[in-house]
């Protein structure tokens, strides 16, 4: 996995030179109904979904869907705000064919031609990114993290002057992700101990895959 690494230049982005970033508005958990449009309140990103999703555990009603921001297939959702450091910047990448809604506390991510959504997701995880947002937090009792301030976190991009092979060593890091996370997931819960260990290799190779060498060309 180490030569996914080898040779590959990279240029730190921040992100919002990668796509646009749209702050959430309104959305409460009384707003829910039984079934209507797919809605994804920020609470529920690091409560009940994994990193991906095709569909969503709650619905608003059409009339209050017009009023709210749209998320679409492949977008990512990104907390802002919650009650410990930890769960502020966990993200969420939407896969659902019916276009989604979602509310304050929460910003939509679209990703731009040379970064793919899962693989920005998966660098949320990373203790760089935890650094980063570390920065930015404000609150104490209720930690924040502003979408304008969001924009400005670093992403690593390998071959940033190739787009096409930048995008296919993002694919790579995916790849090789997302099987360690079935890996880990899909262990019985009665290996408590084997869980930690996958959960461990999963976390070691996953800041692995980012740790790219630092590129001359960081934004400013």
């Amino acid at each position: 996995m180490e030569k996914l690494l080898d040779g590959v230049e990279v240029e730190w982005k921040v992100l919002g030179e990668l796509g646009d970033l749209i702050r959430g508005n309104g959305l409460q958990k009384k707003d829910f109904t039984e079934t209507g449009v797919p809605a994804i309140h920020y609470g529920q990103i690091y409560t009940y979904y994994g990193l991906s999703t095709t569909k969503t555990k709650s619905f608003v009603s059409p009339e209050l869907a017009k009023q709210l921001r749209k998320v679409d297939k492949g977008d990512i959702v990104i907390t802002n705000t919650s009650e410990n450091l930890e769960d502020v910047g966990k993200a969420l990448e939407y896969l659902g064919e019916q276009q989604a809604v979602t509310g304050g506390h929460a910003t939509i991510f679209k990703p731009g031609r040379c970064i793919l959504g899962k693989y920005f997701a998966y660098f949320t995880q990373t203790d760089e990114f935890a650094n980063q947002k570390r920065k930015y937090a404000k609150g104490t009792k209720v930690i924040d993290v502003s979408a304008t301030d969001m924009a400005k976190i670093r992403v690593p991009i390998p071959c940033p002057e190739n787009p096409e092979k930048s995008l296919e060593i993002q694919t790579e890091i995916i790849r090789v992700l997302d099987k360690f996370d079935v890996l880990t997931n899909s262990i019985s819960e009665d290996l408590p101990r084997e869980i930690e260990l996958r959960q461990k290799q999963y976390e070691y190779y996953r800041d692995l895959l980012f740790s790219f060498p630092k590129s001359e060309k960081v934004a400013a």
